[in-house]
């Protein structure tokens, strides 16, 4: 999996001195309400869960989270990537950023890169996306990245209904 760079953000992929930030991240309330509680509580915590999730999925699946950093911060502000999840055919584009760098177009930014990589690589010819029903932020994010309303759907193991978007990945 590549670094990607745009003239404001550069995404690769997270290792262990990403934890301090992740633990940040999963601690925001918005995570919270819209993503769920991984119980991410402190510094091993974010450790576990780099190694388990997102390394685990690079290696497994040659996708997953990458670490989004502002180039003019010079510092980690959220997450973007492509996951691979049980019970869904195609990977599914996941973001989250802290609310400091949210409203100035870098998840648009971050997601653009993502999904132009698939382009280029011609690997996937569906992306999903999954946000919470009232999720409206990010259902327009999506909206404007082109992706398509499908259905209300309840992932494997989850009690609570998701909206499920799909993008055709056509060169």
């Amino acid at each position: 999996m590549n670094t990607l760079k745009s003239n404001r953000l550069t995404l690769r992929q997270l290792t262990i001195e990403d934890a301090d930030f992740i633990k940040e991240l999963m601690s925001d309330p918005d995570w919270l309400k819209y993503i769920g509680d991984r119980g991410v509580r402190n510094k091993q915590d974010a450790i576990t869960y780099i190694e388990e999730g997102p390394q685990t999925m690079y290696q497994q699946h040659d996708m997953g989270l990458l670490l989004v950093e502002s180039l003019s911060a010079k510092t980690p502000i959220g997450l973007c990537g492509l996951l691979k999840r049980a019970g869904l055919t195609h990977p599914d584009l996941g973001f989250a950023f802290m609310p400091e760098y949210r409203k100035q177009g870098l998840a648009f930014e971050a997601a653009k890169l993502v999904l132009e990589q698939i382009v280029q690589q011609q690997r996937h010819p569906k992306i999903l996306a999954l946000t919470s029903l009232d999720n409206h932020k990010s259902i327009n994010l999506l909206e404007k990245l082109g992706f398509n309303f499908k259905s209300i759907i309840r992932l494997e193991g989850s009690i609570d209904e998701t909206r499920l978007f799909e993008l055709s990945m056509k060169n």
